[in-house]
């Protein structure tokens, strides 16, 4: 059974834009990439003495359990080249699950819905670009309202194409 899947995409190493393209060709052999936003450049969160990241959000059909993505997400990175050296600091890719279908899952390898997701405009930017109405499974509202909720911050430019 497929589920849609939502993934945030995020790189501030190196080519920016590459290293997007490439994860998102490297998805298609784990499911069917139907839907990618627009780029958007964000300013870091959290750690912010790096460069600005270029982001995206991927809409994945996929037949692999959420433990089976996570997996594959974890090697797409490696094979990519990312090293977890510091915690949120600089990286040449970095891909979330941010939502898969309507599952709910708290576990050691992966939480879903990213619990984080609804204070991330870096995240909710692209999201509704793409997926406006959806709903959060567990806080039942959907992704033009939680990004429209956001106080005012973090900076999120949509890059022309």
């Amino acid at each position: 059974m497929l589920a849609m899947v939502y993934l945030s995409l995020g790189s501030n190493v190196g080519d920016r834009e590459a290293h997007l393209r490439d994860a998102q060709a490297r998805l298609g052999a784990v499911g069917q990439v139907t839907d990618v936003s627009s780029f958007y450049e964000t300013e870091p969160v959290e750690f912010t003495e790096q460069p600005w990241f270029l982001n995206c959000v991927v809409g994945l059909e996929t037949a692999q359990s959420p433990q089976q993505l996570m997996t594959s997400i974890l090697n797409i990175e490696k094979a990519m080249g990312r090293r977890r050296v510091q915690k949120k600091g600089p990286r040449i890719i970095d891909i979330d699950i941010l939502l898969f279908g309507k599952t709910v899952l708290d576990s050691p390898e992966v939480t879903i819905p990213h619990p984080a997701m609804q204070e991330r405009r870096f995240v909710l930017e692209p999201l509704a670009e793409i997926a406006p109405e959806v709903r959060h499974p567990v806080l039942k509202k959907t992704i033009l309202e939680l990004r429209d909720a956001l106080p005012v911050g973090q900076t999120v430019r949509k890059l022309k194409t």
